[in-house]
């Protein structure tokens, strides 16, 4: 069977396959955002500082998606890559079936422990409220949100990119139409935010399990599979660098909020809040790319096309650099307006969030390129360099500069620790591919 797949990439061919998932990506990845936007400028700033204290333990639960979706996908590309479409079927369908499971399984527990781990992030009054809320729903809706990581993967996989691309922008109208009604005309504050990001993961996560259902055209699409461990567990282990990155960054966000509540109160959550929304959505334009790469990255080391393998990378870090340059520049220049978007209302947490963003702007110089080399080991089936990059990337570099630069540059330290952090990164990462490059060829 004939594969795109299999065809040579020039760079109009890289982006034009690529450019869906990074639009899925950034659609996503703006659920949160339209949120923000609702919750600050209508409900409150202690509305906004609980969602945001909340969210990074959501994050980390809906991580199981991303770890399938991720290291599924490649072990599936690399099955068609050998020329055995019916097993990589079966693959795909068991995988389906283990994060459905799974999910249902996580949902109830956490909205049984809901209110201790609000707790324990430092909520308290109101803003453990609003957390308990917001957290609860979506509970309810987080097995969605986990299929809906998954299919983002598999979809590019199909060859499907542009569907992906469509159920994410019917999810993301969803939310933004859910939000206007809930927050703005009904004003049901922080549950309506909620209730309308559940609305939205629901449709990512159920229209593609319907498409691969009923679909039966094309190399991929759900079918009977019995529930083998060993392949399972071999996409868990390879997709472990996404799951562990998302874990990571989720957990320094909590210890960047705990530190902004000792350090300047529920400001200091807020604005942090601001340039994670900002770092989302430039960051899934890296995620993006990487995962619709990926597939064409499996396919050709499980065909053993090395000539094709060096194309595909010597143009993907092309784009990444020059990819990374633009949203330095914009962020810099857009300051402002970005910051205000959300808190215009308040001059003195104006001027905190801009300062915070000039200064975090500068990681976006470097972090692509972290990104895609993890997630190019993962295509590779090397979850274990992939999973090293991811962490040391996500938890060790960033937890030891958010303590040691405030000690030497105070606030800025704390806006500057993920600039530092991602810097030796791309050290890490530029070792990682040099002293692997003989065994997979790609220099």
């Amino acid at each position: 069977m004939k594969t795109k797949l299999a065809e040579h990439y020039s760079f109009a061919k890289l982006l034009t396959f690529t450019l869906p998932s990074i639009g899925m990506m950034i659609v996503t990845s703006i659920y949160g955002v339209v949120d923000g936007i609702f919750v600050s400028n209508i409900v409150g700033s202690e509305a906004f500082a609980a969602v945001n204290l909340i969210m990074p333990f959501l994050m980390i639960l809906g991580s199981l998606g991303f770890m399938i979706g991720t290291g599924g996908s490649a072990l599936v590309s690399r099955t068609m890559g050998e020329g055995d479409h019916q097993r990589a079927r079966e693959y795909f369908s068991m995988l389906i079936q283990f994060v459905a499971v799974t999910g249902i399984l996580i949902s109830v527990t956490g909205f049984l422990f809901m209110r201790p781990i609000a707790g324990w992030l430092g909520a308290t009054g109101t803003i453990l409220e609003d957390c308990v809320v917001y957290g609860r729903v979506l509970m309810v809706s987080l097995t969605g949100y986990m299929l809906q990581n998954a299919f983002q993967s598999f979809l590019v996989v199909a060859e499907r990119p542009r569907i992906g691309l469509a159920i994410s922008i019917a999810s993301g109208i969803t939310n933004l139409i859910g939000d206007f009604l809930f927050i703005y005309v009904f004003r049901l504050g922080v549950f309506g935010a909620a209730a309308a990001t559940a609305l939205g993961e629901c449709v990512g996560g159920i229209v593609p399990l319907i498409y691969f259902c009923k679909k039966r055209t094309g190399n991929l699409w759900l079918c009977r599979a019995r529930m083998k461990l060993r392949p399972i567990g071999r996409a868990c282990f390879n997709g472990s660098s996404e799951m562990l990155s998302n874990i990571s960054m989720s957990l320094v966000n909590i210890l960047y909020n705990m530190q902004l509540l000792k350090l300047i109160g529920p400001d200091g959550v807020v604005a942090y809040g601001i340039i994670m929304y900002i770092a989302f959505i430039f960051a899934a334009t890296f995620i993006g790319y990487s995962i619709g790469s990926a597939p064409i990255i499996g396919y050709n080391y499980g065909a053993a096309n090395k000539k094709e393998l060096r194309n595909v990378m010597a143009k993907s870090y092309m784009i990444i650099v020059i990819a990374g340059i633009a949203m330095f520049l914009t962020a810099e220049l857009l300051s402002k307006v970005l910051a205000g978007v959300f808190v215009s209302y308040d001059q003195g947490l104006m001027d905190l969030t801009v300062r915070a963003i000039r200064i975090f702007s500068v990681s976006f110089l470097f972090c692509g390129l972290s990104i895609f080399t993890s997630n190019l080991f993962t295509a590779l089936s090397n979850g274990a360099v992939s999973a090293l990059i991811s962490f040391m990337r996500t938890l060790v570099f960033q937890v030891v500069m958010i303590y040691l630069l405030p000690i030497f540059f105070g606030l800025d330290g704390i806006w500057g620790a993920v600039v530092a952090a991602e810097l030796l990164s791309l050290l890490l990462s530029l070792g990682m591919l040099w002293k692997y490059r003989k065994k997979y060829g790609y220099l």
